[in-house]
């Protein structure tokens, strides 16, 4: 059984990411049915969500970002953390929801303090190849070990995800462990 310390970071799980959505992720169903598992089995330590939403002051490339995304930015319910994982993420302080307007979660204050305050952050949500990718990098940077959860990260298509999961395979395993969520779940609990 595992006794190091985690942070499991869910990045991100809104609706503009669902199947049929202007930024579709097509594998985002199973990874919200995994992350609920993990979630329902208490299986790290500390546990947070993050949201991203527009700058209200944009700088540099953000201003074109946010002229380009209007219509995403300005519709309530493509921003709103998925139906099952708002029991979780809204008013629960189990699970502290944090916002972001940049794509690594680790530029929020309290996500980077609860890491330091770890031994591992496990990652999960959306986009592999954009927000997730941008969190584990800095989290490597920042000294933090990252365990990369194959089953509860989606990206914009298999192949988008597979490119990401070479690459976090590429920093194993002194900055990252890839894993399944039930592998992961079975080096936690050893069940």
């Amino acid at each position: 059984m595992d006794q190091k310390k985690d942070l499991l970071l869910v990045i991100d799980m809104q609706n503009v990411y669902l199947p049929g959505q202007e930024w579709s992720c097509p594998s985002m169903k199973e990874s919200i049915k995994n992350i609920c598992s993990l979630l329902d089995r208490n299986a790290a330590e500390h546990m947070a969500f993050t949201q991203f939403l527009p700058s209200k002051d944009p700088v540099g490339t953000w201003k074109q970002y946010n002229i380009e995304n209007r219509e995403i930015n300005e519709n309530a319910w493509l921003n709103e953390i998925v139906e099952e994982l708002q029991p979780y993420a809204e008013g629960h302080p189990r699970y502290p929801l944090y916002h972001k307007s940049v794509y690594s979660s680790m530029k929020i204050p309290e996500i980077a303090h609860l890491a330091s305050q770890v031994d591992r952050i496990v990652l999960t949500g959306v986009v592999a190849e954009c927000c997730v990718l941008s969190t584990m990098m800095e989290a490597i940077d920042m000294g933090c070990q990252v365990i990369y959860l194959t089953d509860c990260i989606s990206g914009q298509s298999s192949r988008n995800e597979d490119a990401i999961r070479k690459i976090a395979e590429s920093f194993s395993p002194l900055h990252t462990l890839v894993m399944t969520s039930e592998e992961y779940l079975h080096q936690k609990t050893g069940i």
